[in-house]
């Protein structure tokens, strides 16, 4: 690249990307790339390219600039062109691209056609990061996909048992029992649940019902979280390494968000009750 007007339009392409004026960095660099198909720089300004798209939700285009970028990667070097094509194909739901992007990034998955949908082990997703943002509980679908464990409060937009798009770069950790997790900022809601959120309130005169309380609704696939869970912390903290306590359950009178079917709780909650009536109770008002 040798030409004056040329060395201009990177120079301005990257003063708007300084500025986070993602269109015009956008613009300009795939302009260059496409110009310039083999200059050395070609890949950084595909990639980049992308990254602007992404940081826009332009998923088609992050996609689209996002294979160009992968094309002059080196496999199994944890190249993050790699790692952004794979979430802009998942999004765009070409399985087999994705595929093989989290293989050219490194990631072991197995052998597979159609959407993937692995257990690749429990996870932290930071829901609606730019609005009121709350750490849940997800298992881990592929690299970038999530399904929401935790009984979500209502502000978050989100409900147990829905799946969410993640980013893949770390904003903070738990640890928990000894073992660290990062959390990652949801992307977007890729599929949306049925299930209701309703509150209850209990008594309990022990830990144990309410550990007994959930198991109820973990075995019919329902969610139940007592709000002993919960607890509001500043963004920088949130983004930081917290330790995070994995029993939340407490005794005493308290109340516990519920993901289920509102004509099945009452059933499910004398079942409980039931189990053990001179230590449990619930007050038979359910809040939708």
């Amino acid at each position: 690249m040798t030409r004056a007007d040329d060395r201009e339009v990177l120079k301005t392409a990257y003063e708007a990307w300084e500025a986070e004026n993602w269109p015009v960095a956008a613009e300009l660099l795939e302009r260059l790339a496409r110009r310039h198909p083999d200059h050395s720089g070609a890949g950084i300004w595909w990639y980049d390219a992308a990254l602007a798209h992404k940081f826009l939700r332009n998923w088609a285009k992050a996609y689209e600039l996002g294979r160009e970028a992968a094309a002059r990667a080196e496999r199994d070097s944890q190249d993050p062109a790699f790692w952004n094509l794979g979430i802009a194909a998942t999004i765009m739901e070409d399985w087999a691209t994705a595929r093989d992007a989290w293989r050219g990034f490194g990631v072991d998955l197995p052998d597979g056609e159609g959407e993937i949908a692995e257990d690749l082990g429990p996870g932290l997703v930071r829901l609606n990061p730019t609005g009121p943002a709350e750490v849940v509980w997800t298992r881990r679908l592929c690299p970038t996909r999530a399904r929401v464990l935790s009984v979500p409060t209502p502000e978050s937009g989100r409900r147990f048992g829905e799946i969410v798009v993640h980013d893949g770069e770390p904003k903070g950790r738990r640890e928990v029992d000894g073992r660290s997790y990062p959390v990652f900022d949801e992307l977007l809601l890729w599929r949306e649940s049925a299930l209701p959120t309703s509150v209850v309130r209990v008594d309990v005169a022990r830990a144990d019902d309410v550990r007994a309380l959930v198991a109820v609704f973990e075995e019919r696939d329902y969610g139940a979280e007592p709000w002993s869970s919960f607890a509001a912390i500043c963004t920088c903290c949130s983004e930081d390494t917290l330790n995070h306590d994995a029993d939340h359950a407490v005794t005493g009178e308290q109340r516990v968000s519920l993901a289920a079917p509102v004509d099945e709780i009452p059933a499910l909650l004398e079942s409980w009750r039931a189990a053990a009536p001179e230590w449990r109770r619930w007050t038979g008002t359910v809040e939708g």
